[in-house]
């Protein structure tokens, strides 16, 4: 079998955490495997880079960014190498322009065009051990380049995709996925298989287990990811194509976010090119909209609310105050102290009734809904940040996810 073993921040903290990697890379050569490995920077070095950064010039060049925190992954890759070595396993660290990968020239937040990744292949083959850095590559004019926060995830997946392993395992502090956070509801069940989509959908709302586009990159490909951890040898959880055993449960998972804000403008007069005059100048300013309600009354005016992340409120509040003067519209108003809660199942495709579920459910709870949006496997709702704690344990009750899932006869 042919590995990417991908290892976080977490699990290559110090120096005994990465004689312990080594103890895992180790073993898996020793079943047989051949095994590439790419890395993180240790845990907080990134953020120390940047810091030192800022204390030079409040904005740095985000060029030279790229080529400061480069770094904290290359000092791993090259100790990982050390101690494998040290133990007589040939190993070599790469840098991400090293190993092939090329990217776009977007600094701080680029994407992967291609890994060209046929002289790692033949290091594998020979039994050699590339220890590759996750999180960056070069654009065309050689440039280091990273990938934003997470990006280390979306290395490992390209890497498999490019060197054809049978699998990514990812490693990290957490033991697999879990039907919601466990510091929320202690009874929540660790998955041990999830379907693509299931994942992608939890990742993009707030399950931060994995990062998005890596689970996006990884079903476009069909990657399998086993998702497990470095601090405790326990079965971790399986990311895959669906089977007909995901669709007996109508969710899976329950996945929640705080980090959110809403925003209405009301009174807007409703004529063609409304929406695109309120979301392109958000667009512009590079915020990401979520949930989006609008409702027309009978007088020739509409109202739109959506969420943005906390962090992009006051910004947003300015934006739509300039669109508000440039439509006509009556008022422009939002809350902070707003949250997300969604339940998610490819089983809601075959399942009727899991919306009725949630509704009484949240009623039940005392939990009123401001928004509500959905997909074919997913339902979300907007309720007030006070009450999430007490909505995802009523949910989670509720649709009996503490149960380990029930084979069909």
């Amino acid at each position: 079998m042919r590995l990417v073993q991908k290892f976080g921040g977490t699990s290559v903290a110090d120096l005994n955490r990465i004689r312990h990697v080594a103890d895992i890379v180790c073993r898996e050569r020793e079943a047989g495997n051949e095994v590439a490995v790419v890395v993180s920077a240790m845990a907080g070095e990134t953020n120390r880079l940047i810091a030192l950064a800022h204390e030079l010039a409040p904005e740095p060049k985000q060029r030279e960014l790229d080529a400061l925190v480069a770094t904290g992954e290359q000092v791993t890759a090259a100790l990982l190498a050390i101690e494998l070595n040290r133990r007589g396993v040939p190993a070599y660290s790469f840098t991400g322009g090293q190993a092939g990968f090329r990217t776009t020239s977007s600094h701080f937040r680029a994407r992967i065009l291609e890994v060209q990744a046929e002289h790692l292949v033949r290091h594998m083959q020979r039994g050699h051990v590339p220890v590759v850095t996750g999180f960056q590559g070069v654009n065309e004019r050689g440039e280091i380049t990273t990938l934003g926060r997470g990006g280390s995830d979306t290395s490992a997946v390209a890497l498999a995709v490019a060197v054809g392993a049978d699998r990514c395992d990812i490693y990290t502090d957490v033991d697999g996925v879990y039907t919601t956070d466990p510091r929320v509801e202690p009874r929540a069940r660790k998955i041990p298989k999830i379907s693509y989509e299931e994942m992608l959908e939890m990742a993009s709302l707030g399950a931060k287990v994995l990062q998005v586009r890596s689970v996006g990159l990884a079903m476009r490909y069909g990657m399998p990811i086993y998702l497990r951890s470095s601090f405790v040898d326990a079965p971790g959880t399986l990311v895959t194509k669906e089977d007909q055993t995901m669709e007996r449960a109508a969710v899976t998972g329950i996945a929640f976010n705080r980090d959110e804000a809403k925003v209405t403008i009301r009174g807007i007069p409703d004529r063609p090119g409304i929406a695109a005059a309120v979301f392109g100048p958000i667009a512009e300013a590079e915020i990401n909209v979520d949930v989006i309600v609008q409702n027309v009354s009978e007088a020739g005016v509409t109202d739109i609310t959506f969420t943005v992340p906390r962090q992009d409120f006051r910004t947003t509040l300015r934006i739509m105050e300039r669109v508000k003067a440039e439509l006509g519209a009556r008022e422009v108003f939002g809350d902070d102290t707003v949250a997300k809660v969604s339940i998610v199942g490819v089983g809601m495709r075959s399942h009727s009734g899991v919306a009725k579920t949630m509704f009484e459910t949240l009623a039940q709870a005392g939990v009123n809904i401001a928004m509500i949006t959905t997909s074919e496997i997913k339902i979300t709702v907007v309720i007030d940040e006070e009450k999430l704690e007490t909505a995802v344990r009523a949910l989670h009750e509720a649709f009996r996810l503490h149960e380990p899932a029930r084979e069909e006869a």
